[in-house]
């Protein structure tokens, strides 16, 4: 059986078969790594920023990343890592003296090629379009090819002559694995940075203290060792002259309490074991006066209306 015009459909055009997966060009990801802001995905422009992982960012995107405090900021996982300007790096970029621009494709009758690049290693004249790694110093900023990083081995920038270690080579747009050891790498620099500020931090305060006792204690600096020797002598000696003096006043103060303690409790025994005045022996039923009132009173007689 046939369609309309005698046609015999295939099976393909019958049958739906499993969706291809859609793969990414290449060339397109290059282009967008290379060419293009990982933050605002504008096309790069000078100055031109990386961060410690190898990413290229333009400086004014990550300045407005940081200054945009707003609940609706649209967080961007290329720039986590990114708390502030120290953790990016300006690069210092060569540029490529054949590189016409934009403004050669204008009418957009000419063809583009997207393996031209705006800047250049410096030593061995690659481009940087992405085809061959490039990597930048941490120290300086100076940006060249992994070639010329090989082949000319040295401790000191080509381009400034700013001393580095092997350590401050990151890579630009580098692979998985190299981003895992970039990673690895920042997290190391940034624990000793955090552990050398705590340090620098102790050693102040403590050279501060030091200065401050120094100070107080030896007096003004015109002094010489032998005085200043003498004056600190003087000072531990009136200490403890002081100290023995408020030892000795306490305790003269304590015996003179218990003397006073002391001579009480003898005058309260002399009046109680002494002879005591008539005035204070009338108070008492004992007495003769007493006695003699009590006789002269008649007898006690009680009252009540209930007698009758």
């Amino acid at each position: 059986m046939g369609c309309d015009g005698g046609t015999i459909p295939k099976r393909h055009e019958l049958v739906k078969g499993p969706k291809k997966v859609e793969q990414v060009d290449k060339n397109a990801a290059l282009a967008a790594r290379w060419n293009y802001c990982a933050i605002s995905q504008r096309p790069l422009r000078k100055p031109i920023v990386a961060c410690e992982l190898g990413r290229l960012y333009n400086k004014d995107a990550v300045i407005e990343y940081l200054l945009d405090t707003s609940p609706e900021k649209c967080i961007i996982v290329t720039a986590t890592h990114i708390k502030n300007l120290k953790d990016v790096k300006q690069l210092n970029l060569t540029d490529n003296p054949t590189w016409k621009g934009d403004k050669a494709n204008t009418k957009g009758d000419k063809y583009e090629d997207l393996q031209r690049a705006a800047f250049i290693c410096p030593v061995v004249g690659l481009e940087m379009n992405g085809r061959q790694k490039f990597c930048y110093l941490h120290a300086c900023g100076c940006v060249f090819s992994e070639r010329a990083m090989k082949e000319i081995k040295t401790e000191v920038c080509h381009k400034c002559g700013e001393s580095f270690n092997e350590d401050d080579v990151i890579v630009l747009n580098g692979s998985k694995e190299e981003m895992a050891d970039l990673q690895r790498k920042m997290e190391e620099r940034k624990l000793k940075a955090k552990l050398l500020k705590k340090a620098r931090k102790s050693k102040t305060t403590e050279t501060v203290v030091k200065s401050a006792l120094t100070e107080e204690i030896s007096g003004p600096s015109s002094q010489k060792p032998k005085e200043k020797k003498a004056t600190i002598d003087k000072m531990l000696n009136g200490y403890s002259s002081s100290t023995s003096t408020a030892k000795s006043s306490s305790t003269s103060t304590a015996s003179g309490k218990a003397c006073k303690l002391a001579s009480g409790i003898t005058k309260r025994s002399h009046t109680e074991t002494g002879e005591k005045s008539e005035a204070y022996k009338s108070i008492f039923t004992s007495h003769s006066s007493a006695k003699r009132a009590r006789e002269e009173k008649p007898n006690w007689i009680t009252h009540t209306a209930y007698y009758y």
